[in-house]
């Protein structure tokens, strides 16, 4: 299991890109990437050349996006003018269905 907190800078990301780290066996990685993106996003508008990045990666370590039972927000802006939106974000190994079933419950 991997958790993953990328800031603005991506650092995270271009910290898998970047190392030759021969990570085996995930099953699950989870975390906030910080990357807006319309993929998993539907209230954004745009596409992001960093989720490519991030779909590169996870191919590599052969994990797929797994989608909840609910579509919600997971990112509240403190800021009336910035709309909420979706950050946080879990892969799984092809075959784990039986953990690709969850509810994301809105921190309100």
């Amino acid at each position: 299991m991997i958790n993953v907190y990328s800031d603005s800078n991506q650092s995270a990301l271009k910290y898998f890109k970047d190392t030759e780290a021969n990570i085996q066996n995930v099953l699950i990685m989870t975390g906030n990437f910080n990357i807006k993106d319309n993929n998993y996003d539907s209230l954004f508008l745009f596409h992001s050349i960093h989720s490519d990045l991030l779909t590169d990666i996870m191919d590599s370590l052969d994990l797929f996006l797994s989608n909840p039972t609910n579509q919600v927000s997971t990112r509240y802006s403190d800021n009336a003018n910035d709309s909420n939106s979706v950050i946080d974000l879990m892969f799984l190994r092809p075959n784990s269905l039986e953990i690709d079933n969850y509810t994301i419950h809105p921190d309100l």
